[in-house]
């Protein structure tokens, strides 16, 4: 017996799947709009999802890319449409559907896509996040916006990026849900053919070009000659330049080529207002996964969460989260929790990371003065001196914004997106 949610805004389609489904021994949940789905997915965690495409709110496409971009499609979602089109139906697919289905729907049909859909399951696993999940945030969304555009171009992308980064989490964002994620630096053997069809659709990655070995940089640089043929996207990421690579068993030319095109990326701690939600998000998969307990942040910890250095960057994160899900005693993690893990000796970072140490010694309006101008100097380079996000940053309004700036000695830069 499964537990299946069945999602649609026609009320007479849900109380049929609901008998028929209940019928064949299933536990069905009902849900009319995507706002319903999306409690119902939270509260329940489904074995599958009958999602119906055209709905009034949010349609059945648009919440398959959400719950895919939030790393929580760990159920198999069947498509359902009465107006449906080829085009439709690959794109579902695409994203992560494991069916598509055109009403009215035979119950044989039904039953057969269901069954089918269950036994392909995925083991549960932790689910993979990628920028797609943090639409709130506009260095985010700006980062994720120039990956797609650079990706639709071209089939490899190199990231100029430290160990600190967020470089796996950029990489995802090319990675649709259910294809292959081939990391090169785990691949052992030299790459064949067979490995690349088995991959094809898929993505093939590489966290650090320098620690490659000569035969995984030979099977990256034939994975390279065959991207088109296999329907492949290569997501390479460095800390390094040209001269160190070639310096350290690199081929001069093959280097070159690699660093035609790139993109950088800021370290994690450059988005200490991202992190909290980052962290959010890595726990409920761990949940959904059942790698770890059904845990939630205080408020209390995600403060000092933001407040970490994060040398370690992303892959971190993912481990400190990790963690303190499976060592919390409570179901809420706590700023204890945090500290005990992070500072160990009992010395945790007192918060003023950046500011000038002499700062607690001044006057209030001095201390005051410092810290709004960096501040407002770390948030106008957040913003890239756009004032109306600045300003939505900020939660101030545009007339207080620039008078501020300007009784600090800032100086803003564009007023629109």
């Amino acid at each position: 017996m499964a537990q299946i949610l069945v999602v649609d805004d026609e009320i007479g389609i849900r109380e049929l799947l609901s008998e028929i489904l209940r019928d064949e021994g299933h536990d069905v949940k009902l849900a009319e709009n995507a706002a319903a789905a999306r409690a119902a997915r939270e509260q329940s965690r489904p074995d599958l999802v009958l999602l119906d495409i055209w709905m009034p709110d949010t349609d059945g496409i648009t919440l398959l890319k959400e719950w895919g971009a939030q790393g929580l499609l760990t159920m198999p979602v069947l498509m359902m449409s009465g107006h449906g089109t080829i085009d439709t139906a690959v794109e579902a697919t695409r994203i992560g559907a494991a069916d598509f289905l055109e009403k009215p729907i035979g119950m044989q049909k039904l039953m057969a896509a269901i069954d089918h859909a269950l036994e392909r399951a995925p083991k549960p696993g932790a689910g993979d996040l990628s920028l797609a999940a943090f639409p709130r945030s506009a260095q985010l969304k700006d980062l994720r916006k120039r990956i797609e555009q650079m990706a639709g171009r071209r089939r490899t992308l190199l990231l100029r990026a430290s160990s600190a980064s967020i470089a796996e989490l950029a990489a995802r964002t090319l990675h649709a849900q259910g294809s292959a994620w081939l990391d090169l630096a785990h691949h052992s053997e030299p790459l064949s053919l067979e490995a690349l069809d088995d991959a094809a659709g898929g993505l093939l990655w590489c966290e650090e070009l320098a620690q490659l070995s000569r035969m995984q940089q030979k099977s990256l640089l034939f994975a390279l000659d065959r991207l088109e043929k296999y329907n492949l996207h290569m997501v390479m990421a460095t800390g390094h330049d040209t001269g160190f690579l070639a310096r350290n068993g690199w081929d001069e030319t093959a280097v070159r080529r690699l660093f035609e095109v790139w993109l950088g990326l800021p370290a994690l701690s450059d988005l200490r207002d991202e992190i909290p939600d980052i962290a959010a998000h890595l726990l409920v998969q761990l949940a959904e996964a059942k790698a770890a307990p059904l845990r939630r942040f205080s408020s209390a910890a995600l403060n000092a969460l933001r407040q970490h250095g994060w040398d370690g960057g992303y892959r971190e994160l993912k481990s400190v989260v990790k963690s303190l899900a499976l060592a919390a005693l409570d179901e809420e993690i706590g700023d204890e929790d945090v500290g005990r893990l992070l500072f160990p000796d009992g010395k945790p970072n007192d918060g003023l990371s950046g500011l000038p140490p002499e700062i607690m010694s001044l006057p209030l309006r001095e201390a005051r003065e410092i810290f709004e101008r960096i501040y407002f100097e770390h948030h106008l380079r957040q913003e890239s001196g756009n004032m109306t996000r600045l300003a939505e940053k900020t939660g101030l309004e545009r007339t207080h914004l620039y008078r501020k700036l300007k009784d600090l000695g800032l100086r803003g830069g564009k007023s629109e997106e």
